[in-house]
């Protein structure tokens, strides 16, 4: 009984947790330092995240998601000429959401922490999270358009581009193999993680209602979503993008770039592996490629001072490792607003094909 307890209580204490923040912030938010908005990011609330003097600040453009976004011009004190900015969501609900992934806390600790271990992310100028009411300001490189190229699920990596990801993932996961720092967890071990079957089945009833989408391949992981994320969430371990799909993905001067670190996470690569060449692909150039890509992300990650994995196993955990990529399709399909509906449906499609060709639910009931 205490065992099945814990995770309840848990969560409960997490979302007591993320309400706290919303109330306290509307009760007293405004007394506090940070930018509450795009219209607030002024000279001198630029110039104490940065840590230098900025004279003047201008928008040049902006839009909202899990976070609200902007483009800005500054002039002062040895400051980049334009910079990208990441404050808080807007809407209450879209907070709480945050809050539950632990979104920025988690992408502001990335970048002061992490980041300046790596190559293949966007510079970081400066970074603030308040734990009292949850907001924060994260301030970094903003990405020239005429150096970088942009891609999104509507238009499918060829091999050539996905394995450029790959050799970058190979080398993000040889750093930290098995150096993981303490305050990641796996995905499985997040008591909002609770939520996840519940959504599932929401989903998928949702999709039935409105899409020909035959999603029943999955019916065994919405009825037994907990098992099999801990299953592929085994170790080792190291640390993951978490949620590399292709609108999460950069390239410049022939190499892959990550953005968007707010979901980053401990956990065995064939999950990362699955989710992004699943997102990336169409399901015919995947399954013509996919096990070269994991020859190649084998090599890179030994060359870059990773382990030299078995083969076969990544196989196997790469196949079991594609319900990541059916359970984020899903949810994000079936609850909507997080992505455009074109993209999130295009996203289901490939995750499905993908259970159904890699046998990955047959796989996931003898793992059990």
């Amino acid at each position: 009984m205490v065992k099945h307890a814990t995770p309840v209580v848990g969560l409960a204490a997490h979302l007591g947790r993320g309400v706290q923040r919303i109330a306290t912030d509307a009760a007293i938010g405004r007394l506090r330092s940070l930018p509450r908005s795009v219209s607030d990011l002024d000279a001198p609330a630029l110039s104490r995240v940065i840590g230098r003097r900025v004279t003047a600040v201008s928008l040049l453009g902006g839009d909202a998601g899990t976070s609200a976004r902007a483009r800005l011009a500054l002039t002062g004190d040895d400051v980049p000429p334009t910079v990208f900015v990441k404050l808080a969501a807007e809407t209450v609900a879209t907070r709480l959401m945050g809050e539950m992934g632990r979104l920025g806390a988690t992408e502001t600790r990335f970048y002061r922490e992490l980041s300046p271990r790596m190559t293949g992310v966007p510079d970081c100028h400066g970074s603030a999270f308040d734990s009292v009411i949850g907001r924060y300001v994260l301030v970094l490189e903003d990405l020239p358009a005429d150096e970088c190229e942009f891609p999104d699920t509507l238009h499918p990596l060829s091999a050539d581009r996905a394995g450029l990801i790959v050799d970058l993932l190979a080398r993000l996961h040889a750093k930290f193999w098995n150096r993981v720092p303490g305050w990641l967890y796996t995905a499985s071990g997040d008591t909002a993680s609770l939520l996840t079957g519940p959504l599932l089945k929401t989903s998928a009833r949702r999709i039935g209602e409105r899409t020909d989408i035959a999603v029943d391949a999955g019916r065994f992981i919405d009825e037994n979503y907990r098992a099999v994320a801990r299953l592929i969430d085994e170790p080792p371990h190291t640390v993951m993008h978490g949620d590399a799909h292709p609108g999460n993905v950069y390239f410049r001067n022939g190499e892959a770039g990550l953005l968007d670190w707010q979901a980053v996470r401990r956990g065995h690569p064939g999950r990362e592996l699955a989710y992004t060449l699943v997102t990336g692909m169409t399901p015919e150039d995947r399954r013509a490629h996919q096990r070269e890509l994991l020859d190649r992300y084998r090599e890179t990650l030994a060359a870059a001072g990773g382990p030299n994995l078995d083969r076969d196993e990544l196989w196997d955990r790469y196949r079991q490792g594609a319900l990541y990529a059916y359970v984020a399709a899903l949810i994000t399909a079936g609850m909507g607003g997080m992505q455009a509906e074109g993209i999130a449906l295009e996203g289901l499609r490939r995750a499905v094909a993908a259970l159904t060709d890699l046998d990955t639910v047959e796989l996931l009931q003898k793992s059990l």
